[in-house]
């Protein structure tokens, strides 16, 4: 595990090699990143179990009949 100390090292460090102005940008592309992996585990999770939407479909349609 990382200590308080460590991380704080760390922060430092990157602050000292990208600079203030850059990090934002670099956590953005970041988040994306992650956006998109998540997007496409669930694409894949879909396309393994593509009857799981159509059932829950099924049922919210008969419930309202």
């Amino acid at each position: 595990m990382l200590g308080t100390q460590e991380i704080f090292i760390i922060a430092l460090i990157i602050l000292l090699l990208f600079g203030g102005k850059k990090i934002p940008e670099l956590m953005k592309g970041l988040g994306k990143g992650v956006k998109s992996f998540k997007d496409g585990v669930n694409g894949i999770e879909n396309e393994a179990n593509p009857n799981t939407k159509d059932t829950e479909k099924d049922t919210t349609n008969a419930n309202d009949k």
